[in-house]
């Protein structure tokens, strides 16, 4: 079984790196309904329609135009992430999203960070970097 450390994490916007990563996370999920009836002996569901969405955090970088600058509040961007490094075969997940939040965090003692929330607008793939 295999091990990956996550510094060689990347996402890309469309075709561009995201600048100055530090971390993303991506959650897929699925829609259940109750379908339980008196009599039964458990509970059942079924199955609705999957989703997912994710964030990234990164160090704020207001040159990275197609990166950083290009995630606003309402956008509809094309994201590829990938967990092992953007080497060729490595595995990536791929979607259209919108950006739903953007946020800024300084501090006295502190660097100044991004941050970014997104929901899928469709379906995620799964697939190996090209």
């Amino acid at each position: 079984m295999a091990t990956f450390h996550g510094k060689n994490g990347a996402i890309d916007v469309g075709t561009d790196a995201l600048g100055e990563l530090i971390s993303w996370s991506v959650t897929e999920t699925v829609d259940t309904v109750d379908d339980t009836v008196m009599g039964d002996s458990a509970k059942t569901h079924l199955v609705g329609i999957p989703g997912w969405s994710g964030n990234a955090t990164c160090n704020w970088d207001d040159t990275d135009t197609n990166g950083q600058e290009a995630l606003t509040i309402g956008a509809s961007v094309t994201l590829h992430f990938m967990a092992e490094g953007d080497t060729s075969t490595n595995d990536d997940m791929t979607g259209t999203a919108t950006v739903t939040s953007v946020g800024v965090t300084s501090s006295v003692e502190g660097k100044v960070e991004r941050s970014f929330e997104f929901v899928g607008n469709g379906a995620l793939t799964h697939g190996a970097v090209a």
